[in-house]
């Protein structure tokens, strides 16, 4: 199974405790178990943050951060060992283990968690702790600092506390070397659960087996699975952005819209590829492919430091609108298209967002108060413009209704411009056309 090494998480804490001012420390929380039905819980996955800090896998856990005079310090509070409970829900690092195996300094058992993070809080002055995101947790921490607070030692522990999302943030936008060699193993997984999709979709199937196809491909190669519920969506279904259910039949002459990527370690794929059940695209379903295809390439070339995604949003916008209106989808020019927001009929999403440990990943698009940001390397988008015709629209030409088309590549910002990381996922019309020839 591909994941990070440890030495990568270290190299990351280091970088927090240099960036965290004196008398300073940074508190995260994992997310909870989320119950499914009765006592049956989902897959349980790791609170992003905690994980990009800490690479600890388990729930219940919390990480502290510190530094004062000088010193510096990582804490783990995970669950203790406890034979009895592991034979029902899997071994446990236990207190030892964190050490160990997860670098840290020291670890305690979570439930010594109030007692100790009151006595470690006391010299703190600066607490960085995301409030609003771990409403269970919140609770807990309020009564450890208004025991530091009121105590006999009362004047002592934080006076201040900051939202953590900046620095973290900003650190998880700029992938290093090791990540994106991550990035380039889902896109390989990726890569192939697309191509065994397209080429093996036929009349009659349902769109249900091909999600197990995908899920399958993810799971065998070591992947967590999916990153986000794969779309897989024939015909009219694909004009339903977040279509999820994936329970209704292919038909003969339709579409297959697949947005499905695998999760490593954390990191997410996000792909779309819109593919003919029957195996080749019909006239109309081309002309529609070609323009969305055309559009999706140019803002791939215009992807590169400097850019903005917004500007690369506003000519996918500017081209679609030109291509809609050659197609007979929209009327007027342009121009006037575009002020009255009618390409919105048929493109209604944003090009792009940042991709890494969450699908949508964290970080700002705006600089505070100010313009769109400027590409740089490291970071990795998505691009993914598409179009969508509902079977019931009156004003599109009869050949175009009930379809929808997305087409979507993770693209690595680099030095001198980009680099797609699943460019080898077929997506022209011959290349998709071939696998079924394959």
């Amino acid at each position: 199974m591909d994941q990070l090494p440890q030495s990568s998480f270290a190299r990351r804490r280091a970088s927090i405790l240099e960036a965290l001012p004196d008398q300073s420390a940074l508190l995260l929380p994992t997310a909870p178990e989320r119950p499914r039905s009765g006592d049956t819980h989902y897959p349980y996955r790791p609170d992003s943050d905690f994980y990009y800090v800490t690479g600890f896998p388990e729930p219940h856990a919390w990480a502290l951060l510190k530094k004062v005079d000088g010193a510096t310090s990582y804490t783990l509070f995970v669950q203790p060992k406890d034979p009895a409970r592991e034979v029902w829900t899997g071994v446990r690092q236990g207190v030892a283990g964190a050490q160990e195996n997860y670098g840290a300094d020291d670890a305690f058992d979570v439930g010594e968690l109030d007692q100790r993070l009151k006595t470690a809080l006391e010299p703190i002055t600066n607490l960085h702790f995301a409030f609003g995101r771990h409403p269970a947790q919140e609770s807990r921490l309020s009564s450890i600092l208004s025991a530091v607070r009121t105590g006999r030692k009362s004047g002592l522990g934080p006076v201040s506390i900051t939202d953590p999302g900046a620095l973290l943030a900003e650190m998880r936008l700029h992938k290093t070397s090791d990540e994106i060699d991550l990035m380039r193993v889902g896109a390989r997984i990726t890569d192939e659960a697309h191509r065994l999709s397209m080429a093996q979709v036929r009349p009659g199937m349902y769109e249900y087996e091909i999600e197990a196809l995908l899920q399958y491909t993810f799971r065998r190669h070591g992947a967590w699975g999916w990153a986000y519920p794969s779309i897989v969506g024939g015909g009219a279904n694909a004009c339903v952005l977040h279509y999820i259910e994936n329970n209704s039949m292919f038909r003969e002459g339709d579409l297959m819209l697949i947005d499905a990527g695998a999760e490593i370690d954390g990191y997410a794929t996000d792909v779309t590829r819109t593919s003919p059940v029957s195996g080749r695209f019909s006239g109309p379903q081309r002309d529609l492919y070609a323009l969305v295809l055309t559009v999706q390439e140019q803002a791939i070339e215009a992807t590169k430091p400097g850019a903005t995604i917004d500007a690369i949003h506003d000519e996918v916008v500017r081209n679609l609108s030109d291509g809609m209106i050659q197609l007979g989808l929209l009327q007027g020019s342009v121009d006037s298209v575009i002020e009255t927001e009618s390409f919105r009929r048929y493109y209604m999403h944003r090009t792009s967002h940042w991709l890494g440990l969450d699908v949508h990943d964290v970080g700002r698009y705006h600089d505070p108060h100010g313009p769109a940001r400027a590409l740089e390397p490291g970071m990795v988008i998505t691009i993914e413009p598409g179009l969508y015709i509902p079977s019931d629209d009156e004003q599109a030409p009869d050949a175009f209704r009930g379809t929808g088309i997305r087409i979507e590549d993770d693209i690595l910002v680099t030095e001198d411009g980009f680099d797609n990381l699943t460019a080898s996922i077929p997506k022209t019309p011959e290349d998709i056309e071939a696998l079924r020839l394959e």
